[in-house]
């Protein structure tokens, strides 16, 4: 489970930052042909790495926590159990969607089915976003590795 796990983060903030380069080199969306490409190649990048890789990473973790009593009773494990859930609620709200919803508008620009003013309006969430998901996945990583004992913390078996 732990490989599967560090597998699947290493291709999550590898697609995260892909898609922060590509959002920091993308044209501007007058250039629509050039943006509706740079668009469908974050779009594959948010469907194909970002998303499967956040999926084994949390299905990963869960398993890995389920079936390791040690975890179960690691601060620093149920903090990166809360992050996880964040993360994936976030990844879809904050990536996955506006990724699809912009490369589809821009494919529906570029066709002539939609107006390219509504092209390029979340561009600063999309990559603040971003930033804040990297971040907590290093924290992520950073507990992983760290495995910080909090010794304020005691859980004991009933």
């Amino acid at each position: 489970m732990k490989f599967l796990h560090t597998m699947g983060a290493i291709g999550l903030m590898g697609a995260m930052a892909a898609l922060l380069v590509l959002l920091s080199i993308a044209p501007p969306p007058t250039d629509l042909h050039e943006y509706a490409l740079a668009r469908a190649a974050m779009d594959r990048i948010a469907r194909w790495i970002f998303f499967p890789s956040l999926a084994l990473t949390l299905i990963a973790g869960l398993l890995g926590l389920a079936f390791n009593r040690s975890y179960q009773n690691a601060p620093w494990a149920l903090i990166k159990l809360a992050l996880g859930i964040i993360t994936f609620e976030w990844g879809f709200v904050a990536v996955q969607g506006p990724m699809q919803n912009e490369a589809t508008l821009a494919a529906k620009a570029l066709a002539g089915e939609a107006d390219p003013a509504g092209l390029g309006l979340h561009l600063d969430a999309e990559w603040g976003s971003l930033w804040v998901l990297l971040a907590v996945a290093t924290v992520n990583v950073a507990l992983g590795v760290w495995r910080p004992r909090f010794a304020w913390v005691r859980f004991t078996p009933d």
